[in-house]
Formats: C-alpha cells, sequence, structure tokens
C-alpha cells in the first residue's frame, strides 16, 4: 500500500505538469524487501516478500515540438540542456520559453539569465531581430553576440529541481550536446496524459484492493481470536 501511495504521489505530479513546457516525467523502479519476522512457507519453502519503490528516476525522452512564433522560443532536438543561472547556481533546462530580462540578457521565464558558452549571459540589442543558428548562435543584424551553453549530462548523474531545472550531481561535469536547436519551437511535456491517467486509475483500484484484503485479514484475526477466547473460557 505505501508503494502505490508513493506512485499515486509520482503520477499525480506529472498529470499536474502535462502542460508544463520541457517537463520530464518521473517514473519509479520498483524492488523488494524480506520483513525481519519473515518466515518460510512450511510447505513450499517461499519466504514473503513485499514491493518497495527503490528509486525514482526521470525519463528524458523527447516531447513532442510545438511550432511557436515567438523568435525567442527555442528547443532542442535531440540531446541537451540549456544552461540556466539562477539564484542557486547553474542550472539546466530543456524548457527553451525565453524572453528578453529587464537587463537586455536573454531571460528564461523566471527571469534567470541564459548562460553563453563563455559562461555568461547573453546580452541583446532592443529591437533588433534574433537569429539562432542550429548550433546555438545568436545573432543580430548579421552579427554574433553569443553561442548558448548547451549540455549534456549521463543518466542518474543529476538531480531534479522543480518542475524544469536539473542540477548536477556533485564533482559532474557537463559534457558537449549533440542536439541542434530550433529557434520558434518549444519543446512540451513528455507526460503521456491518456497512459497517465490509466496508469493512475489501474493504481488506485490496486490500493482499493489492498486495502480490502487488509481489512478481511484484520478481520479473520479478531475472530480467531474471540473464537480462542470462546474456547479457552
Amino acid at each position: 500500500m505505501r508503494a502505490r501511495m508513493e506512485s499515486l504521489e509520482m503520477l499525480a505530479n506529472n498529470l499536474a505538469n502535462v502542460e508544463t513546457g520541457g517537463f520530464k516525467a518521473d517514473r519509479e523502479y520498483f524492488s523488494i524487501y524480506m520483513g525481519d519476522d519473515a518466515t518460510a512457507d512450511p510447505v513450499t519453502g517461499a519466504v514473503p516478500v513485499q514491493p518497495l519503490i527503490q528509486s525514482h528516476w526521470t525519463d528524458l525522452a523527447q516531447g513532442n515540438l510545438l511550432t511557436t512564433a515567438n523568435p525567442l522560443d527555442l528547443a532542442i532536438d535531440g540531446d541537451g540542456l540549456f544552461a540556466v543561472q539562477t539564484a542557486n547556481g547553474v542550472r539546466y533546462t530543456r524548457n527553451g520559453k525565453f524572453r528578453v530580462g529587464s537587463t537586455g540578457a536573454l531571460a528564461a521565464a523566471d527571469g534567470s539569465a541564459v548562460l553563453g558558452r563563455d559562461g555568461k549571459p547573453i546580452a541583446l540589442q532592443p529591437d533588433v531581430p534574433i537569429e539562432v543558428l542550429t548550433d546555438g548562435t545568436v545573432q543580430q543584424g548579421g552579427q554574433a553576440v553569443g553561442q548558448l551553453d548547451i549540455s549534456m549530462f549521463d543518466q542518474g548523474s543529476f538531480d531534479k529541481m522543480g518542475a524544469n531545472y536539473f542540477a548536477p550531481a556533485e564533482g559532474v561535469k557537463p559534457k558537449p550536446a549533440t542536439g541542434t536547436v530550433l529557434q520558434g519551437k518549444l519543446e512540451q511535456s513528455n507526460v503521456g496524459a491518456a497512459e497517465s491517467s490509466v496508469r493512475l486509475i489501474a493504481i488506485m483500484r490496486q490500493f482499493e484492493m489492498l486495502q480490502k484484503a487488509m481489512t478481511i485479514g484484520n478481520d479473520l484475526n479478531r475472530r480467531a481470536i474471540e473464537e480462542v477466547a470462546k474456547v479457552t473460557g
């Protein structure tokens, strides 16, 4: 029941972010454990075990790329993450819904500066059209003003922070990405709403069945105790 509750919470969070750009779904990895007081079945010799969510992992599968009319909307086709300077340090994201910040630099939706390969924010000239090449080079008026820092990490070498940011584990260095940058597109969440809804219903039913089984087991134990009390009395 505890494992099913954790799965429900995880699926509910996935569904809540089905419209969050660049969101990556969380998945669970199940293992089993044996109680300290578990004993082998006298007939089969089997030892009872119970399911346990050993760890969560992030599904990095690419979401659908939605075409927009905004030149500041960027998506990565393939592997890669945008580097962003947040208040908590450098973080990485697949959400390329950018804008011009208050300082005139390219910024994420929360105002954090988008970083170039030199580790600095990309300063933009006001009222000058922006062109972004597939390698992340940002141009204005035909002149390069910076190149986006597009990096990638091995699975399990970073932690999820909030809905859209990732932070590398201590000591882990980013690697060059292989994906290409597409201007005027946004990556959607990779959460399958229909699939997640079906799983949510299935897990709820499993939880109800387990709850009913536990209730029946408690009733049988209570009746056994009552019958023993009647006989001994």
